[in-house]
C-alpha cells in the first residue's frame, strides 16, 4: 500500500537536488509525492542554515505543524539537511512532536530510518545506532528505474557531481554541516546525466558547493579528472541541450575553465562568481583567498573568451569589522564588473563559525542602510544591462505556458515573457524570440516564426 509524502525544501539548489534524491529513495519504497501536508504519512522539512531568516521559518514552520501532528498521530514528521546537522539536539527539545532528525550526511538511510518508525523503535534510538559518517552513495542506482519527480520543468535536472566544501570561510557552515570536499567518479555522473535525458531532461546543471574544484581533493575517481574535463564530457553526451553550473569559488577558476565558455557550444554563457566584498581587508577575514583585483583581473580574461558572458555574485554587507570605505569599496566594484544579477544579504552570526566570535560588530540599521544602497544600485544596473538586449533575437528554452502567453529563459539566464503568443510550444522546447522590452529582472518580446 503506498504511502504519501510531503516535502517542504528551504534554501539553496544543492537542498532541492537533496529533495529530489529523497524523493527518489522513498519512491522505491511505496511514498507517492503529494502537494500538500494535510493528510500526508510522512511530512519532511529540508533545511537550510545558511541565512538566520532561513533557520527562522524552519522553527515556524515546524510549530504550526503541531496542530496536524495531533490531529494525526501516524504521521512522521522528519527534519532533514543542514539545521538538522547542526542543531539536532535543539530541534529535540524545542520540538518535541518531531519524530526524526536526519543530518545532511545520513538522508541516503531514510528509508531504513522511517522504516525502524513504522515497527516501533524510537527516534532517540535510531539517532543513537545511526552512524554519522558520510560514504558515496550509488548515485546513478537511485536513478535506475525510477522516474523523475512530477515537476512543471521537468526538462531540466541539477546533478551533484561533489559534496562538502575545504576552504573554510570564516562565515560559513557548510564544512559543518556538509563535510570536507569529496568527487563523484566522472562515470556515475555520466551515467546519471545519461538516464536523464533518455527520460525528456534536455538541460543539466552540475551542482556542487565549489564545482571547479572537482577532483583536486578527496578525489573518489580513480584517475586525476578535473572540472573543465569533467564539463566537456557532459557537454558531449547526445541530448543536452544546455549545461550550466553552480556554485564556484574565483579562487578555483582556471584559464582552462575560461576556455570552455569559448569552446563548448551547449555550456550557457551565464556564470555565478560569488565575490562576497570588494574590499581586500574583509575579505582577508572571510577567509576567502583572493584581493579584489585578483578576481577583477579573472573577470576581465573570462570576458576576453566569452565577451556576451552574463555574471551573477553573492554578497554580503556589514560583515563584523566594515567600515564605509570597506563597503564603497563593494560599491567600486559592482560599478567595473556590472554584475547582470546578485544575491545579497545583510551579515548574521551563524553557529560554530569564526566569524561569529569576532568584535567590531556593524549595527542592524547600518547593515540595513547599506544593503538598500547596494541593491538600488544593482537595480540600476540590471535594468541598463536588460534594455542591451532590446531589438536583439535570443533563444529561448520555454517553462511555462498559459492562456496569457509563454516565459523561458535564455542561456544567459534571463526570464524572458511572451504575453501574445500563439504558437504551440511545451515547456522544455526551444523559440526564437525578438526582445521588445526590457524590466529590471526580466525581458520581453515575441517569438519570431
Amino acid at each position: 500500500m503506498s504511502k504519501s509524502l510531503y516535502i517542504k525544501t528551504f534554501g539553496c539548489q544543492m537542498n532541492e537536488r537533496d529533495s529530489e534524491i529523497i524523493e527518489q529513495l522513498l519512491a522505491q519504497e511505496g511514498y507517492v509525492p503529494t502537494a500538500e501536508p494535510e493528510g500526508a504519512d510522512v511530512i519532511l522539512i529540508n533545511t537550510c542554515s545558511i541565512r538566520e531568516k532561513a533557520e527562522q521559518k524552519v522553527f515556524s514552520l515546524l510549530g504550526s505543524l503541531r496542530p496536524e501532528k495531533l490531529r494525526n498521530p501516524h504521521l512522521l514528521l522528519g527534519v532533514t539537511g543542514c539545521v538538522a546537522q547542526q542543531e539536532g539536539e535543539q530541534i529535540r527539545e524545542r520540538m518535541p512532536h518531531v519524530d526524526l532528525i536526519v543530518g545532511t550526511q545520513q538522508i541516503y538511510r531514510l528509508p531504513e530510518m522511517l522504516d525502524r518508525l513504522h515497527q516501533g523503535v524510537t527516534s532517540k534510538e535510531i539517532a543513537t545506532n545511526m552512524e554519522a559518517s558520510f560514504t558515496i552513495p550509488p548515485f546513478q542506482k537511485l536513478l535506475a528505474g525510477v522516474s523523475p519527480s512530477p515537476s512543471p520543468q521537468g526538462f531540466k535536472r541539477f546533478v551533484t557531481i561533489m559534496q562538502g566544501c575545504d576552504n573554510f570561510c570564516s562565515y560559513c557552515v557548510v564544512p559543518g554541516t556538509r563535510g570536507r570536499e569529496i568527487s563523484r567518479p566522472m562515470a556515475d555522473i555520466l551515467e546519471e546525466v545519461a538516464i536523464l535525458v533518455d527520460q525528456g531532461v534536455r538541460e543539466i546543471t552540475l551542482l556542487g558547493q565549489n564545482v571547479n574544484s572537482y577532483g583536486t581533493t578527496n578525489r573518489v575517481a580513480e584517475e586525476q579528472i578535473d572540472f573543465p574535463r569533467l564539463l566537456r564530457a557532459v557537454a558531449a553526451i547526445e541530448g543536452v541541450q544546455r549545461l550550466r553550473f553552480t556554485t564556484s569559488h574565483p579562487k578555483d577558476l582556471t584559464e582552462e575553465l575560461m576556455r570552455c565558455f569559448a569552446e563548448i557550444d551547449n555550456l550557457c554563457p551565464h556564470f555565478h562568481l560569488p565575490v562576497q566584498s570588494g574590499s581586500n581587508a574583509v575579505l582577508r577575514r572571510m577567509n576567502r583567498k583572493y584581493t579584489a583585483q585578483d578576481y577583477l583581473d579573472k573577470v576581465e580574461r573570462l570576458r576576453r573568451y566569452r565577451s556576451d558572458i552574463a555574471l551573477a555574485t553573492d554578497i554580503i554587507v556589514g560583515f563584523p569589522g566594515e567600515t564605509e570605505a570597506d563597503f564603497q569599496a563593494t560599491m567600486d566594484l559592482l560599478n567595473r564588473v556590472r554584475y547582470h544579477g546578485s544575491f545579497s544579504f545583510k551579515y548574521s552570526d551563524r553557529p560554530h563559525t569564526r566569524s561569529a566570535e569576532f568584535g567590531d560588530k556593524v549595527p542592524e540599521e547600518e547593515k540595513s542602510r547599506r544593503l538598500a544602497l547596494f541593491q538600488e544600485r544593482q537595480d540600476q544596473i540590471c535594468f541598463e544591462r536588460n534594455c542591451e538586449y532590446i531589438g536583439e533575437t535570443v533563444e529561448i528554452m520555454v517553462e511555462a505556458t498559459s492562456s496569457a502567453g509563454l516565459k523561458g529563459r535564455t542561456p544567459s539566464n534571463h526570464i524572458v515573457h511572451c504575453p501574445e503568443a500563439t504558437v504551440n510550444l511545451r515547456p522544455g522546447e526551444l523559440a526564437l524570440v525578438c526582445i521588445s522590452h526590457a524590466g529590471k529582472h526580466s525581458l520581453k518580446g515575441q517569438i519570431e516564426n
